[in-house]
């Protein structure tokens, strides 16, 4: 009753349809991305110090070596030399860590985003002064210290270890544009 050529056709078609579905789904699921203040202790079989202190930088060296799974970035502290890249044979539980941003293989970097604070984001100019602070994750400090003065208008927050050993907070008295610059964490107040 049917030939073989109208069975392919409705084979054809069937497939193709599925195939659409299959992109849409895929293409409509939200990605994976690497976690923020979050640490992945053991698994470790390669240690690495990233001059540039970019955690991005880590997360590649994984998707380039088929032995890893997960990774843990470490931002330059008073005790390292730099920044530090751990390469995990497999994806062990994550720890929340101010220390670390940490993921998977397959995760890109992404830094938590709001309308106050702009992560790996420097304003570099402007400054009225730059004083130090306690470490922290998010740069509220210093933000906290931009509100307090009328004549500040904008800050940046250096992570220790990228300007010296200790935390800088840098308070503008103009708002300049803001640079990718892993490491520092910015915000406009006025």
């Amino acid at each position: 009753m049917f030939g073989s050529r109208f069975i392919r056709d409705i084979f054809r078609v069937c497939f193709g349809v599925a195939a659409i579905a299959a992109g849409l789904l895929f293409a409509s699921a939200s990605p994976v991305r690497a976690q923020a203040n979050w640490d992945r202790p053991g698994a470790d079989y390669s240690r690495t110090v990233l001059p540039s202190g970019d955690p991005a930088v880590c997360a590649l060296q994984c998707e380039r070596d088929r032995k890893c799974h997960a990774w843990s970035f470490n931002y330059p502290s008073v005790n390292d030399d730099g920044a530090v890249c751990w390469l995990k044979s497999s994806v062990p539980a994550r720890v929340q860590s101010n220390c670390c941003v940490s993921g998977v293989r397959g995760a890109g970097v992404v830094e938590p985003r709001n309308s106050a604070n702009e992560f790996e984001i420097d304003r570099p100019g402007g400054d009225l002064r730059n004083i130090e602070v306690e470490p922290e994750p998010s740069g509220d400090t210093c933000r906290a210290a931009c509100e307090a003065d009328e004549k500040c208008r904008a800050w940046t927050y250096a992570r220790p270890g990228y300007i010296n050993k200790a935390a800088r907070c840098f308070l503008k008295d103009k708002v300049k544009p803001p640079r990718h610059r892993p490491g520092y964490i910015s915000g406009v107040v006025r």
